[in-house]
């Protein structure tokens, strides 16, 4: 097995054990606290700094990856995980709001830390020269991803009936501790430190691709989050009558299925992953929330339109969100890649952030159907922005 191969397994690895506490731990907060007697809105501002320090570490976490070593800004993401789940293991007393938002945004930081770190790390494995297998690899690597949030969400959700918030949290810290302790050993030292050491200026992209990628990224996921993360949990528990389990059970499956689409989206767009093709799929991907939105006004079963539609936005963003995932790595520069890396997925946090307000205050104050337009119109936007990129020749997938 070549080094190269060793060091993709090991990162891999790494952001699988993290994605599956990441996905358990947000079905946790939004369950437990709608059982509080939480509004929508109130379980919404307790990702606020998730999100945005998601915002703040992918910027300046893609300088600090390459100055010190993707290595390291894995590892201090796996770190700040645990002492996070420890926060949320005080006693019930304790869990006030502010102190929620605290270790939200610790966790916050922590998976963006670890996937600009992953992402970028692939980019380093795979000559320039084998975009075809860049492709590969990155669709892998996100929907395995995706794949194991999935399987989180069905954890959270699980553990939340057998095990108690508490309970959750502690478990899995300790799950992850020793992922950690092992990750401090395997990773490669030097991985993606950058040759010429990068000024703080560097943080902002002077590239107009990366610029226009990002900025379709941010509407991109603001489209999932503006009805995925708060109004549809608590949608399918109100309206249909779900319990935790089965709610937490539906978006595991539907985040598993997710995730095998997106490791097969290669296979799919086949040899279009140039503007053309990302235009298409994002064009195609705008219709179905203003579909679902229109089936929940005529005499189809709410049940049926919502979950056939949600399945069939599944799909079409899960290639959606991987040929984006491609395309930022191909375009990142070799040296320093972490800071084009981490300037897109800064967007992509700022995406999640506008996307989860929106998610609490719409749903609260309108309804599903207006969270499923809002999404439908920042699909369109993102569309619009990648109208920006320029034509990139075909590569062999």
């Amino acid at each position: 097995m070549s080094s190269a191969i060793r060091q993709y397994l090991v990162i891999t690895g790494n952001y699988w054990a993290f994605t599956l506490t990441d996905g358990a731990l947000r079905m946790l907060v939004v369950l437990h606290f709608h059982q509080l007697g939480y509004a929508p809105l109130e379980i919404a501002l307790l990702f606020v700094f998730y999100e945005f320090f998601g915002v703040v570490t992918n910027l300046v976490g893609g300088y600090l990856g390459a100055r010190l070593g993707l290595n390291r800004t894995m590892n201090l993401g796996l770190f700040l995980q645990i002492v996070a789940l420890a926060m949320l293991a005080a006693p019930a007393a304790a869990l006030t709001v502010p102190w929620v938002m605290a270790a939200q945004a610790l966790s916050g930081i922590a998976k963006d830390l670890n996937k600009m770190s992953a992402k970028s790390g692939i980019k380093l494995l795979v000559p320039d020269t084998e975009q075809g297998k860049l492709y590969k690899w990155v669709a892998v690597l996100t929907g395995s991803k995706n794949t194991l949030k999935g399987v989180g969400f069905f954890l959270g959700g699980v553990l939340l009936m057998t095990a108690g918030f508490k309970g959750a949290v502690v478990a899995m810290a300790i799950a992850l501790g020793l992922i950690w302790l092992a990750s401090l050993f395997l990773l490669k030292r030097e991985l993606g430190k950058s040759k010429a050491k990068p000024k703080f200026t560097d943080l902002l992209s002077k590239s107009r691709p990366i610029n226009m990628l990002s900025a379709a990224r941010l509407f991109l996921f603001g489209a999932r989050d503006v009805w995925f993360v708060v109004a549809l949990p608590v949608y399918l528990h109100v309206a249909f009558g779900w319990d935790f389990w089965q709610v937490g059970g539906f978006m595991a499956c539907w985040g598993i299925g997710y995730g095998v689409i997106q490791t097969q989206a290669p296979r799919i767009t086949g040899d279009l992953t140039g503007r053309t093709s990302a235009i298409l799929w994002a064009s195609v991907l705008a219709v179905v929330p203003a579909g679902i939105a229109l089936g929940l006004t005529t005499s189809i079963p709410p049940q049926q339109t919502v979950v056939g539609g949600l399945l069939l936005f599944g799909v079409l963003f899960a290639i959606n969100s991987s040929l984006h995932s491609y395309l930022i790595v191909s375009y990142a520069r070799s040296d320093g890649v972490s800071l084009d890396v981490g300037f897109y997925y800064m967007s992509n946090a700022a995406g999640r952030l506008l996307g989860t307000l929106l998610s609490g205050w719409v749903y609260q104050s309108y309804g599903l159907a207006a969270c499923l337009w809002v999404s439908s119109a920042m699909v369109a936007l993102a569309a619009v922005f990648t109208a920006g990129l320029p034509e990139r020749r075909p590569v062999s997938a």
